[in-house]
């Protein structure tokens, strides 16, 4: 399926990943980050496929888990006391529940900086802040790109070196380290020529320029206009139960929650819907065309 919400305007997509992830930063709430963690793992999926998912099982549980078990062996706070450790240190409920949750609110944070690097592509960003930061927004849009560019690149160069009997995987010790060095040597040289190349291109063509006029596929219709203001509309919802003290949350010395009433539940809703904005907006999509091509 079609990702439907990469095809909205590219200040309705920077401006929901710019709330989720400031709302995920800062909402330690365990209602809220649960909301955020489901949201942003479903939304990956639907993005990504089964990449998505045998990175979230292969590095980001064992992550989670790590993180989770690390900070009650280093962090001894809290009143409620579980056991103790042969070294004498407590290992209390608080910081098992603070490392939990701070380990759900770094995973978090990553799933969504995958997404945004899915939707969010450098043309976008580019077509956003061009005219305003051209030159830091050209750096920002190539540095996203520079992993994936970058791997697939390193992974080009040592088939080549492989078929010639000079990748990592061939002969001894000392000639893997030489053939190491040999292809991180010629990636050096590759990305340092294209950072040149990419600088003249951008320079013939006036990047940055004042009066320098911009061609962009991006229109905002009014679909946009609807999405950017349900947005919004919800974006206030949750800063105003951000202020009414709905998200706080206590682990030291002793846990203690927001009493859950009725405006806290729909605080609850909006930040539900306004995390699974995406995902919604596909599945309606989805059902959407199912219904036209049921008409044909």
């Amino acid at each position: 399926m079609i990702d439907s919400f990469s095809t909205f305007h590219p200040i309705v997509n920077f401006t929901y990943f710019v709330a989720v992830l400031l709302f995920s930063m800062f909402f330690m709430h365990p209602i809220f980050l649960g909301i955020a963690f489901t949201s942003a793992f479903t939304y990956s999926i639907m993005l990504k496929g089964k990449r998505a998912i045998r990175f979230n099982i292969l590095y980001m549980m064992p992550m989670l888990l790590f993180m989770a078990i690390l900070n009650p062996l280093l962090n001894h706070k809290g009143t409620t006391i579980l056991f103790y450790l042969k070294s004498g240190n407590p290992i209390t409920l608080e910081s098992v529940l603070y490392g939990a949750t701070t380990a759900f609110m770094f995973i978090t944070i990553i799933l969504w900086f995958s997404c945004y690097n899915e939707v969010m592509t450098s043309d976008k960003f580019i077509y956003l802040f061009g005219k305003t930061i051209p030159a830091l927004s050209l750096i920002f849009s190539m540095v996203l790109r520079f992993i994936p560019r970058y791997k697939a690149k390193i992974k080009e160069i040592s088939d080549a070196q492989k078929c010639i009997g000079r990748d990592v995987s061939q002969g001894d010790i000392t000639g893997k380290a030489r053939n190491g060095i040999r292809i991180l040597s010629i990636m050096t040289t590759w990305a340092l020529e294209n950072a040149i190349e990419t600088a003249d291109s951008m320079g013939s063509r006036g990047y940055g320029l004042p009066g320098r006029t911009n061609f962009s596929l991006f229109r905002f219709d009014n679909r946009d206009k609807i999405a950017l203001i349900v947005i919004i509309g919800l974006i206030i919802v949750v800063l105003f139960g951000a202020v009414m003290r709905q998200n706080t949350v206590r682990f030291f010395p002793s846990i203690k929650l927001a009493s859950i009433t009725g405006f806290s539940v729909t605080v609850y809703i909006a930040y539900f819907v306004l995390c699974m904005l995406p995902v919604i907006i596909d599945i309606l999509e989805e059902f959407k065309w199912r219904y036209i091509e049921s008409k044909i």
